[in-house]
C-alpha cells in the first residue's frame, strides 16, 4: 500500500502528542497544552473563559475542529432531544419522524476527516437551524413517551443498503435486519418503521446491514430514549417517573445530557485511532467544558457505540453517581459508584450532583488510559 495514503495510525496519533509531528492528515497532533475555545463554540464557551486552560498537563489537540462545516456541534448534540412531530390518530398519540441516511465526511479532530455514513432527521436542532436535513454522528437523539405509537419514515440516500434496528420491543417485521420483514433498504428506497414505545429506558438505534461492524463504525447509530409514563405508576415510583418525563414540570429541575461513546478507525485496519464522547476528540475538554450548575441534579444518558473494542467506560473525578442499567428501572441498579463499564450497545443513566462542591473543572473520561489519551477526555465546569 502507498504509505502516503494509509491515514493516521493509532501509534502515530499518540506519538504526535509528545513530539508535535506535523503532516498527518493535516493534524499536528495531541499535546499537553490545551487550546482556547473556538469561535464556533456555543455560548457560554468564550475564549479565555477559564484562566487555567493554558496550564500544562491538560490533554487536548492542536488546532480547532470546524463544527460549522460539520453541520453539528458536540455541545448541541449533548442536549438536543428530537421529539419529532406529535399528533393524535384514532384517540392515540402518534410521534413521527422523517429520517434519512447519507454519506458524509466530517472532522473528528483538527485536520482529521472521517468518511462516514450518518443519519439525519428533519426535526433535529441542526436541521432546523440549516433549514434542511443535516446528517450527524451520532444520529439525532429520538425521544418519546412509553405507550406512544412511533412512526419513522426512513429514506436511504446513501451509497449502500441500510436499515434501522431499534433496541426496544417490536414485531419481527419492524426489526430492521436483513432477511426478516422489509429487511435491507436499498439506495433511493424508503420504508416506514412503526411500533409502540416500550419499555421505558435509555436505548439506541443503529444500522443492521452487513458487514455489521462497518455500518455501525461508520456512524449509523444514535440514542433512543423512552420516557416512563407517570400515569402507569403510583406513589414514589410515579414521582420519580415525573422527573424522567419531558412533559412534566418536575423534569425541568434536572439537567439532562446525552453522550454516545464512540471510536474511529481512520486507516481502516480494524483498530481505532480516535476515541470520543459524541464524535469529536476532546470535544468537552479544557477548552470547552460542559457548564453545569452546582446545586442542580444531573442526569446523563450514556450509550456505548464503540466498534473494534470489547468495552468502553466512564469515570467521574471527585464525585460518585447512581446508575440505572439500561434505564429500565425507576430506582438505581447501582448506588454510589464512580466508574462503570459498558459493552457495545449497552447503555444506562447516571444521576449525580455537585451540590456543596467548590466550583471548578471536574474531569470525566474513559478509564482505559489509551482511550482518554486519544480523545475521550472531558470536563464539567461546575458553577455556583
Amino acid at each position: 500500500m502507498d504509505e502516503s495514503k494509509k491515514g493516521v495510525s493509532r501509534r502515530d496519533f499518540l506519538r504526535a502528542g509528545s513530539i508535535g509531528m506535523a503532516g498527518l492528515a493535516g493534524i499536528t497532533g495531541l499535546r499537553a497544552l490545551a487550546q482556547p475555545a473556538t469561535a464556533n463554540a456555543l455560548p457560554p464557551f468564550q475564549e479565555g473563559d477559564d484562566g487555567n486552560i493554558h496550564d500544562h498537563g491538560g490533554a487536548g489537540v492542536v488546532g480547532q475542529v470546524d463544527h460549522e462545516a460539520n453541520g453539528f456541534h458536540p455541545h448541541e448534540i449533548l442536549t438536543d432531544f428530537d421529539y419529532g412531530e406529535v399528533k393524535e390518530e384514532n384517540g392515540r398519540i402518534v410521534r413521527e419522524w422523517n429520517f434519512v441516511a447519507i454519506d458524509k465526511e466530517f472532522e473528528i479532530a483538527p485536520g482529521i476527516y472521517f468518511p462516514g455514513w450518518v443519519y439525519g432527521s428533519e426535526t433535529s436542532a441542526a436541521s432546523r437551524r440549516a433549514s434542511r436535513v443535516v446528517g450527524q454522528c451520532p444520529g439525532p437523539t429520538l425521544r418519546c413517551v412509553e405507550g406512544e405509537l412511533l412512526r419513522l419514515n426512513f429514506t436511504n440516500a446513501g451509497s449502500h443498503p441500510h436499515t434501522i434496528h431499534f433496541h426496544g420491543i417490536h414485531s419481527a417485521f419492524m426489526d430492521g435486519i436483513p432477511g426478516v420483514g422489509r429487511g435491507m433498504i436499498n439506495t433511493g428506497e424508503s420504508f416506514t418503521y412503526e411500533f409502540e414505545a416500550k419499555p421505558f429506558g435509555c436505548h439506541l438505534y443503529h444500522c443492521h446491514a452487513v458487514p455489521l461492524k462497518r455500518h455501525i463504525h461508520k456512524g449509523l447509530y444514535g440514542a433512543f430514549i423512552i420516557d416512563p409514563d407517570p400515569e402507569k405508576y403510583s406513589g414514589e415510583e410515579q414521582e420519580i417517573a415525573k422527573t424522567r418525563n419531558h412533559q412534566y414540570t418536575e423534569n425541568e429541575a434536572v439537567n439532562e445530557m446525552v453522550i454516545v461513546m464512540n471510536g474511529f478507525d481512520t486507516n481502516f485496519d480494524g483498530d481505532n485511532e480516535v476515541y470520543a464522547a459524541n464524535s469529536i476528540a476532546f470535544g468537552y475538554g479544557m477548552a470547552s467544558p460542559i457548564p453545569i450548575q452546582r446545586d442542580q441534579r444531573q442526569r446523563l444518558y450514556l450509550i456505548n457505540a464503540t466498534e473494534f473494542d470489547p468495552i468502553n467506560s466512564i469515570h467521574i473525578h471527585a464525585n460518585f453517581f447512581d446508575y440505572y442499567d439500561h434505564g429500565t428501572t425507576l430506582k438505581p441498579t447501582l448506588t454510589t459508584v464512580d466508574t462503570i463499564m459498558q459493552c457495545q450497545a449497552q447503555r444506562g443513566i447516571l444521576e449525580f450532583s455537585f451540590a456543596d462542591f467548590e466550583p471548578g473543572l471536574y474531569m470525566f473520561h474513559a478509564h482505559q488510559s489509551e482511550f482518554a489519551e486519544l480523545g475521550w477526555m472531558s470536563f464539567f465546569d461546575v458553577r455556583a
